[in-house]
């Protein structure tokens, strides 16, 4: 029977940890964090995610301003806006909340944050500089999903991690980041030939496929790590990539979905908020 990683848990700990040095810089007559959030008219979809950001910030000390930007706004007045935030020294992370309108290209926006205030570590600057392993800013899934990894206390040294999934969000990212801690990566995908056979000799399995319960207990190796990025709707019921009951019987650690990587993705948001804002004084 396997140990659950339990998200909640981490991202009470990191939150707290995150307060105290929060604390500290404001002891130190620093001014508080800031953060930028913009969103475009008022998207039931984006509401929910708002809300857990505001509540997070507000946990750990760091001040959290939305701005909700009109639906109908041109691109180029959208990217006027950023550029005008980039230029404020009162703010120190920016972040843009999808769904976006059509009409505007989400990785166009996202590329007009300075690489500096870019907490969801998203932008070409920054994905360029965790491939030289210079990043500070890290995207937060990716960055969510190591955290509860390593919280497993395990030594990952020369380990085998086979990934699902190679998106610029979670899985390109996320191989980046398991090399950085000396793992042997295989980056798996809709055309891999044998999966089942590369996920029976992982000793870590990252699922970040977007097909929910798509991973079954017997392809896992007797003892491997799963770590469940997926958060899809199955029969009523949100539920991630890896068929949990059956998985569970076989994996040493697993995190759930929900309640896994979600509650430690909004935490790592704010900690790249914080580290934007040290880079900064």
């Amino acid at each position: 029977m396997s140990i659950i990683l339990d998200g909640k848990i981490l991202a009470a700990q990191l939150k707290e940890d995150l307060s105290k040095e929060i604390a500290s810089l404001k002891g130190q007559h620093h001014p508080t964090p800031r953060i930028m959030s913009i969103a475009f008219g008022q998207s039931a979809a984006s509401q929910s995610y708002i809300t857990s950001q505001q509540k997070t910030a507000q946990s750990v000390g760091i001040h959290y301003a939305l701005q909700v930007l009109d639906e109908k706004l041109p691109q180029q007045e959208a990217i006027n806006f950023i550029q005008k935030v980039n230029s404020s020294p009162d703010v120190h992370g920016i972040i843009v909340n999808k769904p976006i309108p059509a009409s505007i290209d989400f990785y166009t926006l996202i590329n007009a944050i300075a690489p500096g205030k870019d907490i969801e570590g998203m932008n070409l600057a920054n994905l360029g500089a965790l491939l030289m392993n210079k990043s500070h800013l890290w995207p937060c899934t990716p960055a969510a999903a190591l955290a509860l990894l390593k919280s497993c206390g395990l030594s990952l040294q020369g380990k085998h991690a086979v990934i699902i999934g190679r998106s610029e969000i979670v899985g390109k990212p996320m191989a980046l980041l398991l090399l950085k801690e000396d793992m042997t990566v295989t980056l798996c995908h809709s055309k891999t030939v044998d999966l089942e056979d590369h996920l029976r000799g992982a000793d870590v399995v990252v699922a970040a496929l977007g097909k929910p319960l798509f991973v079954k207990g017997d392809w896992i190796k007797e003892g491997a790590v799963v770590i469940d990025v997926g958060i899809n709707q199955h029969e009523g019921k949100i539920v991630g990539d890896v068929d949990f009951d059956s998985a569970k019987d076989k994996a040493s650690y697993i995190s759930p979905v929900p309640g896994g990587v979600g509650p430690v993705t909004a935490v790592i948001l704010m900690k790249n908020a914080l580290e934007a804002f040290k880079q900064s004084l």
